[in-house]
């Protein structure tokens, strides 16, 4: 459809409006307004896919070095990984000396990427069965908190 988290079941915009990470309303169709509110929105493997597990290592690889340098070029406090999944595929990019990972998955994370704090988000798609609404909301709405005090 050429928009992030377009999918007609996929619940990104709705958590985003909800959790007040922008605002006002929008949808899939305003996905590059969101530069306007400070946000920035990019996708570590950048071709359609049915599904995660449609995706092949080589391409987290190449979509890390990718979104690395943009971190680096725009400097973010904070990086949101938008799934545990896309979090545990490039954990291993982020640590060192096997440091331990947090004891909660969903938030804050202990690593960091070029002085970017790492927050992660559960995955917003229809498929997701991990995480009720409610509990995606809560993610949203903290990762908002801790936006506002950057």
């Amino acid at each position: 459809m050429g928009h992030h988290f377009a999918g007609f079941s996929n619940r990104f915009w709705k958590l985003v409006n909800e959790s007040g990470l922008t605002p006002e309303g929008v949808t899939y169709k305003d996905d590059a307004r969101i530069l306007e509110w400070g946000l920035g929105i990019t996708n570590l493997i950048a071709r359609p896919s049915p599904g995660i597990n449609d995706l092949h290592p080589s391409e987290y690889v190449e979509g890390w070095k990718t979104l690395e340098r943009k971190i680096r070029r725009y400097a973010p406090s904070v990086v949101a990984l938008t799934g545990v999944t896309l979090y545990r595929a490039i954990r291993p990019f982020l640590i060192k000396d096997n440091a331990p990972a947090a004891s909660q998955v969903i938030g804050l994370q202990p690593e960091n990427i070029h002085g970017a704090r790492v927050f992660v988000l559960p995955n917003p798609s229809g498929r997701n069965a991990n995480y009720s609404y409610s509990e995606m909301l809560d993610a949203f709405v903290r990762l908002q908190r801790m936006s506002e005090n950057r």
